[in-house]
């Protein structure tokens, strides 16, 4: 927000001038640390463009996990660069695009320049920096290598984003041919069969029974359009209401990972991110318990959440974490038994490393695997379906026009 101000220099010199700042209470502070006395501040009247009052509504004001991504990479590029604190995320701040970070990074510069620790000042922002992010930048401040902290944040989350988009992506095409089919059924349902029906209804013609299924299902439709669209809304609303609660959620994490086809790549996805996540923070110096912890918050999934959070509980009365996740047969035996030679070895970071690499590996030949079933599938599904929508529309009025 811009604001105008009216102040004095310490030799009684008057200024007037703007700031931008979050707040009033930033803007102040900042003009008092250039040793002004502030004798009238005031919000400045702005029009703004359309796109800058897009950027203050919520939806519009989201900030994306590529933008931390980036933040990440380019911090770590400026602290090893010699650049600091203050000065890189003041240089930071400038450059961002997005409203609401660049806010956040105004307010976390204001915070240190007031004394705090950067991840203290991280922590205001839970909407942006999660409680993984955050205690990976509080291990680094404790060992003093923050820029080697924000590296290893960065490619963590670059993995993560990648995986998570390749997953996403891959559901995409069959979501918007199916999409692209309710639509065009709809049009002729709505605007073909009734005509149809209307035409064989004059001519004194037999009409196969596929074309009275499809009739029928058009008067169908016609007649309860309204309630039938009421219907799948009030349903939609219903089942995201649903998916908020605790049962809700587990039962869509259940869903994920027991659907035929889908429900594999979910697991390997789901597995690839635990391992990665916990290898990120151990390998930071972060307690194995509070890593469970963390993990647990990031993993996207409730079955999966629920066993790192009981395995923190089984390592909190002394359990090895192999012991806590063999009693969970969503772990395969192949995890439990990697995980405990590397317990044994010494080796623990290495091998969930290895473990996070491996089912990345996995999940991008699921990925190529379910894309390659998907495609003939869809065509041979959705190509059956169109044709006897045409021999159910065209073979009447063939037979019509035969008779002629």
């Amino acid at each position: 927000m811009l604001y105008e101000y009216t102040a004095a220099t310490l030799e009684g010199e008057a200024k007037t001038g703007s700031i931008e700042a979050i707040n009033v209470d930033v803007a102040i502070n900042a003009l008092q640390a250039k040793g002004l006395v502030i004798t009238d501040i005031k919000s400045a009247k702005q029009s703004g463009s359309v796109l800058e009052s897009l950027g203050q509504l919520k939806f519009f004001n989201k900030v994306k996990r590529k933008d931390i991504v980036i933040l990440s990479r380019q911090l770590a590029t400026l602290f090893e660069a010699k650049i600091t604190m203050i000065d890189s995320l003041e240089l930071l701040a400038g450059q961002t695009g997005g409203v609401k970070l660049k806010e956040s990074l105004m307010e976390i510069i204001e915070d240190i320049k007031g004394g705090s620790y950067l991840s203290l000042a991280m922590s205001k922002h839970p909407d942006i920096f999660s409680d993984f992010y955050i205690n990976m930048i509080r291990s680094g401040e404790e060992s003093g290598k923050l820029e080697e902290i924000f590296a290893t944040l960065a490619d963590h989350m670059e993995r993560s984003y990648e995986l998570s988009s390749k997953t996403r992506n891959a559901l995409i095409y069959p979501a918007f041919v199916a999409a692209v089919f309710f639509i065009v059924m709809t049009l002729m349902l709505t605007l073909v069969v009734p005509k149809l029906a209307a035409i064989l209804s004059e001519v004194n013609q037999e009409i196969p029974f596929y074309t009275k299924i499809l009739i029928g299902a058009g008067n169908f439709f016609n007649d309860f359009k309204i309630f039938l669209f009421a219907g799948a809304a009030m349903g939609g609303i219903f089942l995201w209401r649903y998916s908020k609660t605790e049962k809700g959620n587990a039962a869509v994490s259940r869903f994920q990972t027991s659907f035929p086809f889908v429900g594999v790549l979910y697991s390997k996805f789901y597995l690839s991110r635990m391992t990665d996540s916990m290898e990120t923070l151990l390998s930071s110096g972060v307690p194995a318990v509070r890593t469970m912890e963390i993990a647990a918050d990031v993993v996207g999934n409730k079955i999966y959440k629920n066993i790192l959070l009981a395995a923190a509980q089984e390592i909190k009365g002394g359990n090895s974490i192999s012991e806590a996740f063999s009693k969970h047969e969503e772990i395969p035996p192949m995890v439990v038994q990697m995980i405990k030679i590397g317990e044994e070895a010494g080796k623990l970071n290495f091998m969930l490393k290895t473990l996070g690499k491996f089912y990345k590996k996995e999940v991008d030949n699921a990925v190529e695997t379910l894309v390659s079933l998907i495609e003939p599938a869809m065509i041979v599904v959705l190509g059956g379906a169109v044709g006897l929508l045409l021999v159910s529309i065209l073979g009447p009025i063939y037979n019509i026009t035969a008779g002629v």
